[in-house]
C-alpha cells in the first residue's frame, strides 16, 4: 500500500521533470513521506533498554515506487541517481558519535535546557539542521544536537547499530536443526520472546540466535523488526534511577529476610543427613545476601538437568526458570521468562562492569554471572546446567538484582 505522502511527492517530481524543472532541493532533503515515516517509528516505539522496533520494508516498497513513477518522466540518470538517494531510508537517520551520551537541548545552544540523552549506538530522526544543529526526535524526545556528535545519512553506521529480531507469536515455538518441519527440535521458546536473526535468506524460514546455539523458525509464527536504541527523556531517566533504586532496596530487605530464615532453619536441623546414601547429591541452604552468594548457591546445581517449562533446580528447569528458582530461595520474586527479566532489578552498562549474581540476558535465553567471563545456567536439553564462558557480543542487557 502506498502512503499518502508518497503518492504526492511522486506526483510532484513527475510534474516537475517533465516540465524541465530542477531537483536539486529534493536531492539535499528527504521526502516528507519517508521523513514523516521515519520519525514516527522512532517516536513512538518503546523497549525496555529504550530500543525502538520499526519494520522497514513498506518504505522500500513506497520508494521503489516512487523512483519508478520519476523514471517514467524520462529525466537522466543522474536526476534518477539523486530522487533514489533522497529517497533512502536511511537518509534521514541519525546516528549517535559518543562513547557514552550526548545532551538533547530544547533550544539550538548550550544555555538551554536538557531535555534527555542520546546514548551511544543510539538512533535518530533528523527534522531539520539549525545553524551547526540538528532538530531530531527519538523516542519520546525532541530537541536539540549539536551536529557533531550525529552522524547523518550514514546506512552503514545505521545498519551497525540496528539489531534485526524475529518476535515469537506462539508458545512453546520449535526452534529446529534445519529449515524443515522434519528436523530436529533445538529448543523451545515462550510467546514474545525475541529472538535475534542470523540469516533471512531460506524461504518461509528465518535463522536465529537461541542461546549458544542457532537453529530455524517458520516466519508463520514470528514477525520481524528492525530495532534501533533511542533517546532516554529526562523524565524517563528519573522515573528509571528511581525504580532501580526502589528495586535494590527491596531485594536488600528480602535477601536479609531469607537470610534470617534460613540460618532459623539450619540451626533446627538435625543431621540424619547422614545416614542418606551416598550417592545423594548435597545441597547448601542458601547464605549471604550478595550476588556473590547467589552465585555460589546457583553453582550446587551444575549437572542437573534442563526441561523446557521446568522450574525445579534438581529434577529439571528452562533457563529462566533456572534464574527464578535460585532467587527464590533468597527470597526474590522473578518472573519465568527470559524476556521479562530484561527489565528486573537495575541495568549494569557491560560485562567488565558486571558482579556475579547478575542475570545475563541474551537473545531467547538467560544466565547467572559468576565472574571470570563466565556464567552458569540451563543451557540445553542435552548439557542441562553448565558453567561455560560469556559471548559478551550476543549479550542484550545486564541485569543486578542485589
Amino acid at each position: 500500500m502506498k502512503t499518502k505522502s508518497l503518492k504526492v511527492t511522486a506526483f510532484v517530481l513527475a510534474a516537475m521533470m517533465a516540465a524541465g524543472g530542477s531537483i536539486g532541493v529534493l536531492a539535499d532533503t528527504p521526502t516528507a513521506g519517508v521523513t514523516s515515516y521515519t520519525a514516527s517509528v522512532l517516536s513512538t516505539a518503546t523497549l525496555p533498554t529504550a530500543g525502538f522496533a520499526s519494520t522497514m520494508m513498506q518504505v522500500a516498497i513506497d520508494t521503489e515506487e516512487e523512483v519508478q513513477v520519476a523514471s517514467n518522466a524520462e529525466v537522466s540518470e543522474t536526476e534518477k541517481d539523486a530522487v533514489t538517494q533522497s529517497q533512502s531510508e536511511y537518509a534521514n537517520i541519525a546516528v549517535s558519535n559518543v562513547d557514552d551520551y550526548v545532551n538533547i537541548r530544547s533550544e539550538a545552544n548550550t544555555d538551554s535546557d536538557v531535555v534527555g540523552k542520546l546514548y551511544a549506538n543510539s538512533a535518530a530522526t533528523i527534522v531539520e539542521e539549525v545553524d551547526g544543529w540538528y532538530h531530531i526526535t527519538s523516542g519520546n524526545c525532541e530537541g536539540y544536537i549539536k551536529a557533531e556528535f550525529l552522524i547523518v545519512g550514514d546506512e552503514e553506521a545505521a545498519k551497525a547499530i540496528s539489531t534485526r529480531i524475529a518476535k515469537v507469536g506462539v508458545d512453546g515455538l520449535r526452534v529446529r536443526e534445519s529449515a524443515s518441519t522434519d528436523s530436529e527440535v533445538l529448543e523451545r521458546v515462550d510467546e514474545n520472546e525475541e529472538l535475534e536473526v542470523v540469516d533471512e535468506s531460506t524461504d518461509g524460514w528465518v535463522k536465529v540466535e537461541v542461546g549458544d546455539e542457532e537453529g530455524y523458525v517458520s516466519l508463520d509464527y514470528v514477525t520481524l523488526h528492525t530495532y534501533y536504541k533511542v533517546a532516554e527523556s529526562k523524565e524517563e531517566e528519573e522515573a528509571r534511577l528511581a525504580k532501580e533504586e526502589e528495586a535494590r532496596k527491596k531485594a536488600e530487605e528480602e535477601a536479609a529476610a531469607a537470610e534470617r530464615e534460613s540460618s532459623s532453619s539450619s540451626s533446627s536441623s538435625s543431621s540424619s543427613s547422614s545416614s542418606s546414601s551416598s550417592s545423594d547429591r548435597h545441597y547448601d541452604a542458601p547464605s549471604g545476601s550478595d550476588g556473590s552468594s547467589v552465585a555460589d548457591y546457583a553453582c550446587q546445581f551444575v549437572g542437573n538437568p534442563y526441561v523446557y517449562g521446568g522450574s525445579s533446580l534438581t529434577n529439571g528447569t528452562d533457563c529462566s526458570g533456572f534464574v527464578m528458582s535460585v532467587y527464590a530461595a533468597f527470597g526474590v520474586s522473578l518472573p519465568h521468562s527470559s524476556y521479562s527479566l530484561r527489565s528486573c532489578g537495575y541495568s549494569v552498562g557491560s560485562l567488565s562492569d558486571a558482579q556475579p549474581g547478575d542475570i545475563l540476558c541474551f537473545s531467547g535465553h538467560v544466565g547467572l554471572y559468576i565472574g571470570g567471563g563466565e556464567m552458569v545456567h540451563a543451557s540445553t536439553s542435552s548439557t542441562g546446567i553448565i558453567i561455560s564462558g560469556v559471548n559478551e557480543g550476543s549479550i542484550i542487557c545486564i541485569r543486578r538484582i542485589f
